[in-house]
């Protein structure tokens, strides 16, 4: 049988890691990627929330808002941050 492994979290070091610049780099990375892939007129912000960075892409044109509403275009876009 195999044995108990238990994992406890060093509750600041995540808490560091959250609010790395290693991170906001990689999610503005991702972000970046989703928007060129689902072309123009999305936006990216980064951004720090009370515990994490946090990346957003957004509709910026009329043109971007219709190609998500029907075709839900950065649904589509999504594996492009991987």
């Amino acid at each position: 049988m195999a044995a108990e492994i238990t994992v406890v979290l060093n509750h600041q070091g995540v808490r560091d890691l959250l609010r790395s610049e290693e991170v906001r780099a990689d999610l503005e990375r991702r972000a970046v990627a989703i928007a060129a892939a689902a072309g123009e007129g999305f936006e990216v912000e980064t951004y720090r929330g009370a515990n994490r960075y946090r990346a957003e892409v957004r509709t910026a044109t009329e043109p971007a808002r219709r190609a998500e509403a029907t075709g839900r275009i950065l649904t589509r876009a999504i594996d492009a941050g991987r």
